[in-house]
């Protein structure tokens, strides 16, 4: 245990040395700190529901603040063909965050359009026929549902009126206040969902980020021949051990600063942001508590197996076509597992949580948004925790036979084959 922690020291010292990792560190926290301002200068309002405009004018009185919210409006232009719109006060009030303006005749309106003087327009036939203008539509646009809502309206209203019926009245009958509270005894899906996502691509980055950075670093000492200085002076298994517990350290410690960053950048933001964020700020105890161990122990797996595989080629430039295929799996099972959200509980989900390559992401998953017993999550941890102890092992007996063989890179079967013959003898 002594010369591991030498080892140990030793290779997380060399991260904290060295230059790259000191500037990558300061400069992503930095940039990630810099994206929560971003709502103090530009207007993201579409993203956080908050307008720039009103945030920054709040002492302002209300009729300086409405005028200069409606001239900073996007234009919608009705060209009114039946006169069945005569009034538009209807549709200003239906789209109340664009300035709606009537228009003299259907090229008019096409043509202010084109030259994107105005965002969209309607040409309105009858208040049962229309088309819906736009120079480029988004995915999401749902103007002409919104239209739509208005017309129908406006023909319930003639419809009344024309067989001396209460519109209001009417209305009311058939639009009946309804009152309702939703108690969760469970999970929230719905509302887990986001930071469940979104922790889920954390730990698959920290995972390709730095189990690619521990390879390389197998890979280097190997090529400039420092690993055969190494091996004299202590066993393999405690250099192989130390690398990628140093690696593994030097991961938490980029992105606990990364994260701290974030954090302390969005609270100071928090009311620009519209508080969209907030769900990553109130995160159950118990869902932390399994990420953070099978976070920990899914970088550890692939980290093991990362080193294994840099020890097999002897330069750098092999070094992507060697742990391509690992990559792979790791790619496999975070598609599966993202797509799988929507089924949480399903067969696939829970096979995969118990899978030591695939539960690091699916049970952390399941105890965010699923129905999970307590001894599940015991019994995936300790598979786990052997998963990650039989390929430390394996991985240093590869690391072992790997470092002290040059030329071609060595296929993962090869290694294999060879360690179960040097162990049958």
């Amino acid at each position: 245990m002594k010369k591991l922690g030498v080892v140990l020291q030793y290779e997380i010292m060399t991260y904290l040395k060295n230059k790259s990792y000191v500037i990558s560190t300061v400069i992503i926290a930095v940039i990630a700190a810099a994206i929560m301002f971003v709502p103090r200068f530009f207007d993201i309002s579409s993203i956080t529901g908050v307008d720039k405009g009103t945030e920054e004018n709040t002492e302002n009185n209300a009729d300086d603040k409405s005028d200069n919210t409606d001239e900073d409006k996007d234009i919608m232009l009705i060209y009114d063909e039946s006169g069945a719109l005569s009034d538009i006060r209807m549709l200003q009030a239906a789209f109340d965050d664009m300035k709606v303006e009537k228009e003299v005749s259907e090229a008019a309106l096409k043509d202010k359009i084109s030259r994107e003087e105005a965002k969209k327009g309607f040409i309105v036939h009858s208040l049962t026929d229309y088309e819906y203008i736009v120079y480029n539509k988004s995915m999401t646009d749902s103007t002409n549902m919104q239209f739509e809502q208005v017309l129908t309206a406006l023909n319930q209203m003639v419809y009344c009126s024309t067989n001396n019926l209460d519109y209001e009245e009417i209305m009311t009958a058939f639009n009946p206040q309804i009152n309702s509270e939703t108690v969760v005894l469970g999970k929230d899906m719905g509302a887990n969902y986001m930071y469940c996502y979104i922790l889920i691509i954390i730990i698959f980055m920290i995972i390709i980020f730095y189990g690619v950075m521990v390879a390389t670093s197998v890979t280097q000492e190997k090529s400039n021949r420092t690993i055969e200085v190494l091996v004299t002076s202590a066993d393999t298994k405690i250099l192989f051990f130390g690398k990628v517990l140093a690696g593994t350290i030097a991961a938490l410690c980029q992105a606990g600063v990364l994260m701290l960053a974030v954090v302390g950048a969005y609270k100071i933001n928090q009311s620009v942001w519209g508080g969209i964020l907030d769900m990553l700020l109130d995160i159950p105890a118990d869902v932390i508590v399994t990420y953070a161990l099978f976070g920990l122990g899914g970088v550890l797996f692939y980290t093991f197996i990362y080193g294994a595989f840099g020890a097999l080629v002897s330069k750098t430039e092999d070094l992507n076509k060697s742990v391509g295929s690992i990559q792979m799996v790791i790619m496999v099972v975070y598609f599966v597992t993202l797509l799988q959200l929507g089924n949480i509980d399903g067969t696939a989900m829970k096979v995969l949580s118990y899978l030591p390559f695939s539960s690091y992401s699916a049970m952390f998953a399941r105890v965010a948004m699923g129905n999970v017993a307590v001894w599940e999550i015991v019994v995936s941890f300790i598979i786990l925790v052997g998963g990650i102890i039989a390929v430390g092992i394996a991985g240093s007996a590869i690391y072992r036979m790997g470092t002290l063989r040059y030329g071609n890179p060595i296929k993962i079967t090869t290694a294999i084959k060879s360690l179960c013959k040097k162990k049958n003898k």
